[in-house]
């Protein structure tokens, strides 16, 4: 894999990552809510003009342009695994940004997977 195709696949990580962090984001400010008949429109509504998740949107949109331009050039038995990048990126940002526990079974899988990316990378 050369180097264009690798940033092309992070590139497309990290959109990934950023989109499911600005959705936390705007459920954080939604709030829990239940969808029910009556609750439609209105929590549609709120979900439609909340900032951070149009953000959360427009990532995946963005995401998905970059994710099949590095399909293109590499093969995605190699490529799909490196999603699993997301998933680091994605725990260290929750632990920071939003507070969420980060224990030694969670940072022991985070190096597993570091240690898979680097294995698939190479091999």
């Amino acid at each position: 894999m050369n180097a264009l195709s690798f940033m092309l696949i992070l590139t497309g990580v990290l959109l990934n990552a950023a989109a499911q962090l600005l959705l936390k984001a705007g459920t954080n400010i939604l709030g829990h809510f239940e969808f029910s008949t009556q609750q439609i429109v209105p929590i549609g509504l709120r979900i439609a003009t909340n900032l951070p998740i149009l953000g959360g949107l427009g990532c995946y949109a963005i995401s998905v342009v970059v994710w099949i331009l590095a399909l293109s050039r590499v093969p995605v038995s190699q490529a799909y695994p490196l999603l699993s990048i997301g998933y680091v990126v994605n725990a260290l940002a929750a632990w920071w940004l939003f507070g969420e526990t980060l224990n030694a079974g969670k940072v022991s899988g985070i190096a597993l997977i570091i240690a898979g990316v680097v294995i698939i990378t190479r091999g």
